[in-house]
């Protein structure tokens, strides 16, 4: 028997009724109340989508990937199910194996998403790994965030289009750069949810490692590869920062060590041992949440990142700030005393 088939069988608590919300980051589920406020909205966006053809990416995976199902891949179809019961989802998207080389799995579509993940996720990744990797992208879809990455792909060519007009462009990349932001933010998110589908920290870090390093663990330590998280986090000096803002502007995802630096530190907080004893919000609540709290608890949310940052460059704007904060104190108290004194010499 292989170590998979001997391991005991973990009993998973199914999260009847959760909203997406449980699991999204601060930063990304302010942005995300926020658009869905927005009355026709989506119905605006999926109308643009008609022209990138959702049909058509359907029809790709059709032709050219194999659908799982009971009888296609049928340890995959089983994890997957295992991931949907667990974040009590009812109704299976359409699951595809593409081949590819690399682990990889991306949540397609509007109307009827659907997921796909490569064949070396399949190859690469134990049971438990791949229902994260499932439940991630699960994750994807319970937040909706297909509607609006599709935002990014139609600006990031509308960017081509236009870049004869300076303005345009100009306005449009800024654009782009707080959307790649909030994106990056709902990875975090989506790492959560896989979490929160196999409930297995281990094999969530495991999984980041894999993405890192390829599928052979056999000679990775998972402290190591904490420790390489937090030197990537704190080390080095603002040349490193530098490189680093970098490497983070123009891509889609964090980089592996700082999702699994993220992750630990949200199961740190408690905030996942409270969501598995059903401390969480749930669905049928999901159109009375504020979008006044959603904004400040993201506010909040980057105001503790850069309180808490022990990233060089962070730490020197920190002090740059805290000694700009305390000249101005010290100028408005000495404005106060001159101020008072000049009052007392005017009433001799």
């Amino acid at each position: 028997m292989t170590d998979e088939e001997n391991r005991p069988v973990r009993r998973r608590v199914t999260l009847t009724g959760i909203s997406s919300r449980a699991w999204e980051h601060p930063a990304d589920r302010g942005a995300l109340t926020a658009l869905r406020e927005l009355r026709g909205f989506d119905d605006l966006v999926k109308a643009f989508f008609g022209m990138w053809n959702e049909r058509g990416f359907r029809l790709q995976f059709l032709a050219g990937a194999i659908r799982v199902d009971h009888r296609q891949y049928p340890r995959v179809y089983q994890r997957y199910a295992e991931a949907a019961a667990a974040l009590d989802v009812a109704e299976l998207p359409e699951l595809f194996v593409s081949q590819s080389p690399i682990i990889n799995g991306q949540a397609i579509g509007l109307n009827k998403p659907f997921i796909v993940i490569t064949t070396a996720a399949v190859e690469k990744l134990d049971d438990d790994e791949l229902r994260a990797v499932l439940g991630h992208e699960l994750g994807h879809v319970l937040s909706g965030h297909a509607v609006y990455k599709t935002i990014m792909t139609i600006l990031t060519a509308w960017t081509t289009n236009i870049a004869w007009l300076p303005v345009g462009a100009l306005a449009l990349r800024g654009i782009i750069a707080a959307m790649l932001e909030w994106w990056r933010k709902a990875e975090l998110s989506a790492d959560r949810a896989g979490l929160l589908a196999g409930q297995d920290p281990a094999a969530s870090t495991r999984l980041l490692m894999k993405l890192a390093g390829g599928g052979d663990l056999s000679q990775i330590d998972t402290a190591a590869f904490v420790e390489q998280a937090a030197e990537y986090e704190t080390g080095g000096d603002l040349r490193d920062s530098i490189h680093k803002f970098g490497m983070t502007l123009g891509s889609t995802h964090p980089v592996p060590v700082a999702r699994a630096a993220d992750l630990r530190r949200w199961v740190d907080s408690g905030d996942y041992a409270r969501i598995l004893g059903g401390d969480y919000p749930r669905r049928d609540d999901d159109r009375d949440a504020s979008v006044a709290d959603e904004v400040k608890a993201a506010a909040n949310s980057y105001r503790e990142s850069f309180a808490n940052s022990q990233d060089p460059l962070v730490t020197l704007v920190r002090k740059v700030g805290g000694g700009a904060a305390d000249l101005a104190g010290s100028a408005a108290k000495g404005a106060r005393d001159w101020a008072s004194g000049r009052g007392r010499d005017s009433s001799n």
